[in-house]
């Protein structure tokens, strides 16, 4: 197996606890084997014209490929041959050939009582690509100089020249699958039939035969025989380096802390590291913590686990890493406990995880007093791999529904959709859904409407910690490039300007011109888009003091919204304030309707106001420049218009400049404050 340049792989054990099922995750690179054939069916016969004399590609390694490409659509393959070489060019030309091509020479046969006497599959076939090399302009590039498509032998149909060695390729996903098989038992003929009922292909389909499968078992068993005692050497050197590095951090700096476990042979067996301005960090923004633990290095056998946060402008913020060698109770007790050191004993108010029973039990006794969620884009990651194969052409149907019943507010509503759900389509007694609703109190909406989890829980923040993890973990081939790689992520002060967007007003409604001067840009432009909408709700006083809230298209549920003016204090049914430390549209309408034109000071969050950066803002002068650029922009474009409307001449030129001017602007380097001497408006129409 080739061994990947990449350490990290996401975890593929399922939550169920079972081995032999396999988890792959939605918007994973790797595809399925019947979708890896299509697409390169579809490529070959869109992209692939025949080949010809004076062709160019910029390098030989292009060449192979669109001939292979050719090759295979049109029924055979290829194969490299004889290359030439000089002092001055290096290798100058390159021959393919068909994989038929010439003939094998005998060779001596083994002293044995009675020698295997294979059929040769080369019959002299001329068909061929010669490829030279030349320097234009002082780069290298490769020409066509001979090639022939004439072959002395019957090409293949599409369903056969799949089958050749060349196009038989076992991808690292399936490598892994197979081992895990084989390492459990199952014969070679067993392994592929699992693997056609996961792939939901027909016996034969597969992109690899069965003699493919027992090769490559064969050669892994081998390799891993020979090569274990070095992998072992190097885990046990690389965790070294590792906490070397932690130690050298420390005394650097004092705001670093780490902690490690040593096994019953010294050997370092968990490791944990946190920095200054994750500590800090988290004193503002330690409310809601996501403590991921997605990943795994398929080098070291270690689970990485990393704790984040989210800042007042919406971003992802790292508050420590740890290198675990289990995915045991134990473990997992250790490293919370170690995060709470570290943190100096500031327990979060939520902690958003993903479904896993022994990580579960570790919360429930180190963290009593926190919340334990599971993050709800975790579990639609994997129920296309629970649910695809067994429901079919209903999978679409299914996911559809089970997105509605994410959304359902209601517990009894939600216990009474989900017996219908697996009722229609026959899940009743599948595992995975069984599952499902044993952990609905940590994923359902329904459940944890009322606790806090400050928008971690967006499609958006969701997003964030994935570019960010990608972007730590991509190309890490050592634990100690890995480690200087979190270190250059972490600092908070590396985004410091991020989000310090201009902020427009769309209503003019006092409440909202309040809110600007004290939210940051994020949490503003959340509670702006509240406040719009709020604007579309009538409220209707009910007998008992308090009030209804309704669409006037009557688009959602009514909210029932309880107001108490001696402490300024206001509740809503949908439970938004409480869940995102924003206040919701209801209760919004409510306060316009009492005519407040500012929000009550309880109602801006610490966490959501700008003067709880990390780093000062100190754009006060800068929204002020900013609010007169607007206006004289409103000016200028609103004088602009009415001349432009007045011809269809004039409209397409304005229309033409503007598009120029537009693109110009985008290419200018972006200062990180607005500092203007506006002038007056002094727009004069001619």
């Amino acid at each position: 197996m080739k061994p990947s340049n990449n350490i990290w792989i996401q975890r593929q054990q399922c939550p169920c606890g079972d081995w032999k099922c396999y988890i792959k995750y939605e918007g994973d690179d790797q595809t399925s084997a019947s979708s890896q054939t299509v697409k390169s069916e579809t490529t070959s016969s869109e992209l692939v014209f025949t080949p010809y004399v004076g062709q160019i590609f910029k390098s030989d390694d292009d060449a192979f490929e669109y001939y292979s490409n050719f090759a295979r659509k049109n029924g055979f393959s290829i194969r490299k041959a004889r290359s030439t070489e000089s002092q001055h060019l290096g290798i100058y030309r390159r021959d393919f050939v068909c994989y038929r091509s010439g003939f094998n020479q005998p060779r001596k046969k083994a002293n044995v009582e009675h020698p295997r006497d294979r059929k040769s599959i080369r019959c002299g076939c001329d068909a061929k690509l010669y490829l030279t090399k030349e320097i234009v302009d002082g780069l290298a590039q490769w020409y066509v100089s001979q090639f022939s498509n004439v072959h002395n032998h019957e090409l293949l149909e599409d369903d056969q020249v799949r089958l050749l060695p060349a196009y038989r390729k076992i991808q690292e996903a399936d490598q892994e699958r197979i081992l895990l098989l084989s390492k459990a038992g199952f014969p070679i003929n067993r392994i592929v039939k699992v693997l056609e009922l996961e792939k939901g292909v027909r016996p034969g389909q597969l992109p690899f035969i069965e003699k493919d499968v027992r090769n490559f078992v064969r050669t892994c068993k081998k390799t891993v025989q020979e090569n274990d005692a070095l992998l072992t050497e190097k885990r046990e050197n690389d965790t070294l380096e590792l906490l070397e590095a932690c130690k050298s951090v420390a005394e650097r700096d004092p705001d670093f802390a780490y902690d490690y476990t040593t096994d019953e042979n010294d050997k370092v067996e968990n490791i944990a590291w946190s920095y200054g301005d994750s500590v800090r960090a988290y004193a503002l923004y330690g409310d809601v913590v996501t403590f991921d633990t997605t990943y795994r290095s398929i080098t070291y056998g270690l689970l990485l686990g990393v704790w984040f946060g989210m800042d007042n402008h919406g971003r992802a913020i790292l508050y420590g890493c740890v290198l675990l060698q289990d995915e045991s109770s134990h473990s997992f007790t250790w490293a919370l406990q170690t995060f709470v050191r570290f943190i100096r004993g500031r327990h979060p108010q939520t902690i958003v995880t993903d479904m896993e029973l022994a990580l579960r039990d570790a919360i429930a006794r180190e963290l009593p007093n926190t919340k334990h969620v599971v993050c709800i884009w975790h579990i639609l990651s994997k129920l296309s791999s629970w649910l695809s194969f067994p429901l079919g052409s209903r999978y679409e149907d299914f996911k559809a529904q089970f997105d509605l019943l994410c959304h359902v507010e209601n517990v009894e509503d939600f216990e009474h959709q989900w017996n219908l759900l697996v009722a229609r389509f026959e899940l009743v007694s599948d595992k995975h859904m069984a599952l499902l609703f044993s952990y609905r109190g940590f994923w359902s909406i329904s459940y944890i409407r009322g606790s806090f989890l400050a928008r971690t829980m967006t499609p958006e923040f969701s997003q964030s910690l994935h570019a960010f993890l990608k972007r730590i973990l991509s190309g890490q081939t050592c634990l100690q490039v890995f480690f200087e790689q979190v270190g250059l992520a972490a600092p908070a002060g590396n985004q410091t300007r991020d989000g310090m967007r201009y902020m427009h007003i769309k209503t003019c409604l006092p409440i909202e011109e309040h809110a600007r001067s004290v939210l940051t840009p994020y949490a503003f432009n959340v509670l702006q888009h509240e406040i719009v909408l709020s604007l579309q709700y009538a409220i209707q006083e009910m007998a008992d003091g308090s009030y209804l809230a309704r669409h006037f298209k009557k688009m959602d549920g009514e909210c029932l919204v309880i107001w108490m003016p001696e402490d300024e204090q206001i509740h809503c049914s949908c439970k938004e304030f409480e869940h995102s430390g924003i206040l919701c549209r209801h209760s919004l309408r409510l306060l316009e309707v009492k005519n407040y034109f500012q929000l009550p000071e309880r109602y801006f969050l610490p966490r959501w106001r700008r003067d709880q950066s990390l780093f000062p803002m100190d754009d006060q002068n800068s929204q002020s420049n900013n609010d007169d650029c607007a206006q004289a922009l409103h000016a200028l474009t609103e004088t602009l218009l009415t001349e432009s409307l007045t011809s269809k001449e004039r409209f397409n030129h304005v229309q033409r400049e503007i598009t120029g001017l537009l693109a110009e602007v985008r290419s200018m380097p972006v200062a990180e404050e607005l500092s203007l001497n506006m002038p007056g408006n002094n727009v004069s129409e001619t």
